[in-house]
């Protein structure tokens, strides 16, 4: 029962997040807004709403200005993580979802949805230490599976330090920092926590939603990013670009193939470079302990999720037409945000699925 109150307090938030959202919208078109034909006003005046993953938000939010300057089509996107972003979309309050965490092909299939990777990053695991540097510290898997199940409590234990020789670590407490929503960048992290510490994935496992058995919550990535840096001692994990805004300390981790690798948009395209889309039903790929020298270790796609059956032509038209602009036109913002593009190869493959999938009373609509 408590599950089912949550989950509809969490649709109301984005309901309420997404009217006001379309309500400025409206306020702006009234002072002025695009009033069709070419140049900066755009030739449209079409808004597309979507919700859920914070991992991608920067990306979205800078592909939604720039595409509007060029088409005139409005993208109102609201980061209420990926949990509440299958809410939405399940319910049928925007026109699109987006997850970290992909749907099973079953899910996909009993609601009708079609699920495709829009963009690739990294997770990193941030600390706020006194006297340690960025991408000083150097963490395992196995390490890092202990420090968030609570068996290592303190920054002086001998695991810790055995990794570090030469840096001063405090005898303190650890402070873990932890989503407290539904999440996909927590189920990319216990993914890989799965993959390196057969503990962690006995007792906890991957999902969106794990029973912490220590440690404080932060709503989003922005919470996690916050909470870290409010108390001295703590660790958390958060996309790469919010690590990167709040000027927040990383840390290295070791790759499968034994390297300590410090999180670069290097290493996230050397990890994803080598996943295999193609062979997973719903392109529902998780990209984490990848071989490699050069592989970050904690790297994932964010999806989108869309009806497969769409209610009107032109709107389901406008809507991947803005996908399709920033597959091919925003590589460029994606990588100056720390975003790793979908490759060409891959694109070509969700847009077959378009062409083939995607229909308005059984009429395709794309291209």
């Amino acid at each position: 029962m408590k599950s089912r109150r949550a989950g509809r307090r969490s649709l109301r938030r984005v309901a309420a997040a997404l009217v006001l959202g379309l309500a400025l919208t409206a306020v702006t078109a009234a002072c002025g807004g695009t009033s069709g034909g070419g140049g900066g006003g755009g030739q449209t005046s079409a808004t597309i709403t979507g919700a859920g993953a914070t991992f991608p938000e920067p990306l979205y939010t800078k592909w939604a200005s720039e595409y509007q300057n060029i088409a005139g089509t409005r993208m109102n996107y609201s980061g209420v993580g990926s949990g509440a972003g299958i809410q939405a979309i399940q319910a049928k309050t925007v026109d699109f979802g987006a997850t970290d965490a992909p749907l099973s092909e079953a899910d996909l299939n009993a609601a009708g949805l079609a699920q495709f990777p829009m963009t690739m990053g990294g997770v990193v695991i941030v600390v706020s230490l006194d006297g340690v540097t960025d991408r000083q510290l150097k963490l395992d898997g196995p390490t890092l599976a202990k420090i968030f199940m609570g068996d290592i409590a303190k920054w002086s234990d001998p695991a810790i330090a055995a990794l570090n020789g030469g840096v001063t670590l405090p005898d303190t407490q650890i402070n873990v920092v932890h989503r407290s929503d539904g999440s996909g960048t927590t189920w990319i992290f216990s993914k890989y926590l799965s993959a390196v510490s057969p503990e962690w994935k006995t007792k906890l496992g991957a999902d969106k939603e794990i029973a912490w058995p220590v440690g404080v919550g932060g709503k989003g990535n922005p919470g996690v990013a916050a909470a870290v840096q409010q108390v001295k001692g703590s660790i958390g994990y958060v996309e790469y670009a919010f690590a990167k805004q709040n000027t927040m300390t990383t840390t290295q981790l070791k790759n499968k193939d034994g390297q300590f690798i410090a999180p670069t948009l290097d290493a996230f395209a050397a990890a994803a470079a080598t996943a295999d889309f193609a062979t997973v039903p719903g392109f529902g790929l998780a990209i984490v302990d990848q071989a490699g020298p050069s592989s970050w270790p904690i790297t994932g796609a964010s999806f989108i999720l869309i009806y497969k059956g769409q209610p009107d032509a032109e709107r389901a038209k406008e809507m991947l037409k803005f996908f399709d602009w920033a597959y091919t036109n925003g590589k460029d913002i994606a990588t100056g945000l720390d975003y790793v593009p979908i490759p060409d190869s891959v694109v070509k493959l969700v847009e077959d699925m378009w062409a083939k999938d995607i229909t308005v009373s059984g009429t395709p609509v794309w291209p």
